[in-house]
């Protein structure tokens, strides 16, 4: 880190991630954005999604560059005795550890929080993130992002109405689980300074799946009615929907009465936003199917460009739909910072998503690029207070790999 990076709110914090694919590292690589030292712990074989590729980048597969930022690697055999010694030794001096192994993995290897970790450092917050939970009928269940989006009734509700229930465009519910692991880790730090004591925290793909329902889970459970899929439509706002301009769809988002009052005199239909059925948002969700070809028709007088660039100064909101390669160039996003530019040891420059937060302070954000696999073994090892010789000798023995 330079002088004139960032150090950020979690500065002087170490965390070992035990984590694999999505989720673990997706949540990890925030604490990391936020200062935290990040030790990823990999099998001798590396993270899987090293080799989820096309693309590959410098030997690396673009997935697994998306999600490893600001961090360093130890490749460790943990299936090993003196592995594991290893990693009792590491965290003696963490301050938490997040793991995403099969249930009893980590208790069978004696990594387990309450039985050994806890005793040799009763200050370490360790999280464990599983499919449907460390507890409960289904905690032995293998559970991936589409699993939950399916189990978890986020696919009933995704889709065109007439036709099959789909998935998200990205793994949202995996995105979600490492956001909400970031921020358990977070909560848990600060009691920590409270108490002085670490904690377990059991945090579950179904968790966030179901936190993720929101609004829809409100509404079933207020009016006992199970919602339905409403493709690019809104169940409970109207209109907030796709809509097909002249050249190209645009998305348009009314979230109030002014707003459609708005709109309809842009459209050079004022008399919509006077008709009784129109004339309030219940009123609309009621009458949608009278109202949006009425909406339909006028939105096709005009390039997508134009309604964005009419309709959003006077606050109603619009945006294109854009295509990655659009929405990543735009200049809003570089300006941003979400897309940022690292050097790489075998790729050289390449770009990688940056921070999704910015701490203020003046200094530009650290963004590190993601580690080869065992790069930083010696010197995490070094740390930990191993000499060169028994870090060679680890290394011959295939205990920890460089």
């Amino acid at each position: 880190m330079t002088a004139q990076e960032e150090r950020g709110p979690l500065a002087g914090v170490r965390i070992l991630d035990l984590t694999r694919v999505l989720a673990g590292p997706f949540g990890t690589m925030l604490l990391g954005d936020a200062g935290a030292e990040i030790v990823k712990v990999e099998p001798l074989t590396g993270d899987q999604t090293r080799t989820w590729g096309p693309p590959f980048v410098g030997g690396e597969a673009a997935y697994y560059l998306s999600v490893n930022r600001n961090k360093r690697s130890l490749a460790l055999n943990l299936a090993d005795p003196r592995g594991q010694e290893v990693l009792r030794r590491l965290a003696r001096e963490a301050d938490a550890l997040v793991e995403n192994f099969k249930l009893g993995t980590m208790e069978r290897w004696g990594l387990g929080y309450a039985n050994c970790l806890r005793p040799l450092n009763p200050r370490l917050v360790y999280l464990s993130i599983s499919g449907f939970g460390r507890q409960g009928p289904y905690a032995e269940r293998p559970g991936y992002d589409v699993i939950l989006e399916a189990f978890g009734g986020l696919m009933s509700i995704t889709g065109e109405p007439d036709g099959e229930p789909m998935k998200v465009g990205v793994a949202i519910i995996d995105v979600l689980t490492g956001a909400l692991a970031a921020y358990a880790v977070a909560a848990a730090l600060l009691e920590r300074e409270r108490t002085g004591k670490g904690q377990e925290i059991d945090l579950s793909l179904l968790d966030a799946q179901v936190a993720a329902l929101a609004n829809q889970a409100g509404s079933y459970l207020a009016s006992g009615e199970v919602p339905k899929r409403y493709g690019n439509s809104h169940p409970s706002i109207v209109p907030y929907q796709v809509f097909r301009a002249r050249d190209r769809r645009i998305m348009v988002a009314v979230g109030n009465d002014r707003q459609f009052r708005t709109l309809c005199e842009e459209l050079g239909r004022p008399e919509l936003a006077e008709d009784a059925r129109f004339s309030t948002n219940p009123k609309r969700v009621e009458h949608r199917e009278e109202l949006v070809p009425e909406l339909e028709a006028a939105f096709r007088e005009r390039s997508a460009e134009e309604w964005e660039e009419d309709l959003n100064p006077l606050g109603v909101p619009v945006a294109p739909i854009n295509s990655l390669d659009r929405a990543l160039t735009h200049p809003q996003v570089l300006f941003r910072e979400l897309v940022r530019t690292v050097s790489h040891p075998t790729a050289g420059e390449i770009r990688i998503p940056g921070p999704p937060v910015r701490f203020p302070g003046g200094r530009k954000q650290r963004v590190h690029s993601p580690p080869l696999l065992g790069e930083h073994t010696w010197e995490i090892l070094r740390s930990a207070g191993y000499r060169d010789e028994e870090i060679r000798a680890l290394v011959d023995a295939k205990v920890v790999g460089e």
